[in-house]
């Protein structure tokens, strides 16, 4: 066969293998390899469909953690509704640039629509827009670099950034792409007097603030309220990394800890992450959508022409990027098959399951609650144990296929901690993951 021709077996193996993967339920965990467990397979023939089948679905698949298992529990889950799986595979099949109007307009239409439903519920005006980007770090990158375009050109210095030490690892890392310092303010959460007091002492050059709704460790939200006062007073831009946290903007009972998000510049959520949806796809909105493209629009002889009408929205001007494919469609299909009432309903059963996970650890008396959840992260000690014991417990839920978690350092303490996103999680699964501590 040569390399476009058809392999209806080979359609009807991988077919087969997607309607498989989406009645489990709930999907095997998965397990991780060791290196060197894979021969190469890669030759000058070619294996064919069969055997090249047979390799992936048989070994390869399986040997990767499934993140929407409900007990997935370490770092931030994923939980990836089945809608959005299947517009992911269409978006697969179908070979579709989403990057501009002229190429993509029905995708960019949809995308622009799921947008505009995240800019709402933030508070955000109806003229705010952006782009869905690969991941928090692009997202993050792409605000900061927007955000000091801003500030150059009003005149002003542009060098640093003010964050928390709690802040994403991501943003540190693109600091450092951008050639950028950092102003960090010392303390578990960055609160508007903390940075106030910051900027008096050595406020030169900070351009940008980073708030954060959700912090990854602890799932603790910032003073955005008080950051958004500090930003607004000093005409600086105030971005929120909410990569995580901003989920639960969906859910009535938590949208008040996010008050002062409507006065940020620009913020992140990630819809695969508690959204629902396939990875890789962060959502990138701007108050003034103007300023970004300023920013990012890239300019050669043979874009030109898709300038023209600046009223044909192109994704590519607001991020670091050019090629995109459209990863935010599955999130509108989503939201299209199911509704908004339903992914908030989604939302407010991972938060009752993780107050009710909260009250299961203060039960048991070996075990003592460290933080009390903000959003849906757990993070507690078992009493008397070190951090060869929380790796033991860890390994060992891995290894029988139970669970996956991790443990944390809080204050320099292993601790153990578990991150819930899906709304299949139950109490029953926590109890799963506690008891081999007893």
């Amino acid at each position: 066969m040569s390399l476009h021709d058809r392999d209806p077996r080979l359609e009807e193996a991988v077919l087969a293998a997607v309607r498989a993967r989406l009645a489990a339920d709930p999907p095997p965990l998965g397990r991780t390899a060791e290196p060197g467990e894979f021969a190469p397979a890669i030759s000058a023939g070619g294996l064919g469909g069969e055997r090249a089948a047979e390799l992936l679905l048989g070994r390869l698949l399986p040997a990767a953690v499934q993140v929407d298992h409900p007990r997935y529990l370490a770092f931030i889950p994923s939980a990836q509704a089945p809608a959005a799986a299947l517009a992911d595979v269409l978006l697969s099949v179908n070979s579709v640039y989403g990057g501009t109007w002229l190429e993509g307009a029905g995708l960019v239409h949809a995308e622009n629509e799921a947008l505009a439903w995240l800019a709402e519920i933030a508070g955000f005006p109806e003229t705010a827009g952006g782009c869905f980007v690969q991941g928090g770090t692009n997202g993050n990158l792409s605000a900061l670099h927007a955000a000091r375009a801003a500030a150059r050109a009003s005149g002003r210095r542009a060098t640093r950034v003010a964050c928390s030490a709690e802040v994403h690892s991501s943003v540190r890392t693109m600091l450092g792409v951008m050639d950028s310092g950092a102003l960090e303010v010392p303390g578990e959460r960055l609160t508007g007097g903390a940075l106030r007091e910051a900027l008096e002492a050595d406020g030169d050059g900070v351009y940008a603030v980073v708030a954060t709704a959700g912090t990854t460790n602890l799932g603790l939200i910032d003073d955005l309220a008080g950051i958004a006062a500090v930003c607004g007073e000093r005409g600086i831009w105030l971005h929120v990394d909410g990569a995580y946290g901003l989920g639960a903007l969906c859910a009535e009972s938590a949208r008040g800890r996010l008050a002062g998000i409507e006065r940020a510049d620009s913020f992140i959520v990630d819809p695969h992450k508690w959204l629902f949806s396939p990875f890789d796809c962060c959502a990138l909105v701007y108050r003034e959508p103007g300023l970004a493209r300023a920013a990012h629009r890239q300019h050669a002889s043979y874009l030109e022409a898709l300038y023209a009408d600046d009223a044909a929205f192109n994704p590519s001007d607001y991020a670091v990027h050019l090629t995109r494919r459209a990863r935010g469609l599955p999130f509108w299909f989503t939201l299209a098959v199911n509704g908004t009432d339903a992914v908030g309903e989604a939302v407010e059963t991972t938060l009752a399951v993780t107050r009710a996970g909260a009250d299961e650890i203060r039960s048991r008396p070996e075990l003592e609650l460290l933080r009390e959840p903000e959003l849906t992260v757990l993070v507690f000690r078992r009493r008397g144990w070190g951090a060869a014991d929380y790796d033991r417990w860890a390994d060992d839920l891995r290894a029988a296929g139970t669970a996956m978690v991790m443990p944390t350092t809080v204050g320099g303490e292993a601790v153990a901690r578990l991150a819930l996103v899906n709304p299949r999680t139950t109490v029953a699964d926590l109890r799963l993951v506690l008891d081999p501590m007893r």
